[in-house]
């Protein structure tokens, strides 16, 4: 199956889903290349970037569940590179 590169970014506006995002990234760990946690203390949220090797309907899957959780937002960002470029 054909993978892409993705980035979904997640903006957390309560630490308590910090466990369960941690939880879901952890599933699709062999798929994530990178990330990054910033805290934004002046307004008491937490921005997450998480760079993605993987397939569209498997970076779709991670997007959703992050997303469904409470109190958290997400966003994601497909490259252009064709899927065959990607894998070389």
């Amino acid at each position: 199956m054909d993978s892409r590169i993705a980035l979904i970014g997640i903006v957390v506006e309560n630490i308590e889903s910090a466990e369960k995002i941690n939880a879901i990234l952890h599933e699709y760990g062999e798929y994530i290349i990178g990330r990054m946690g910033v805290p934004y203390h002046k307004r008491q949220i937490f921005v997450i970037s998480v760079v993605l090797d993987a397939p569209n309907d498997v970076i779709s899957a991670l997007s959703g569940k992050l997303g469904m959780l409470p109190h958290v937002s997400t966003k994601t960002v497909y490259s252009k590179l064709p899927a065959s470029q990607a894998q070389e």
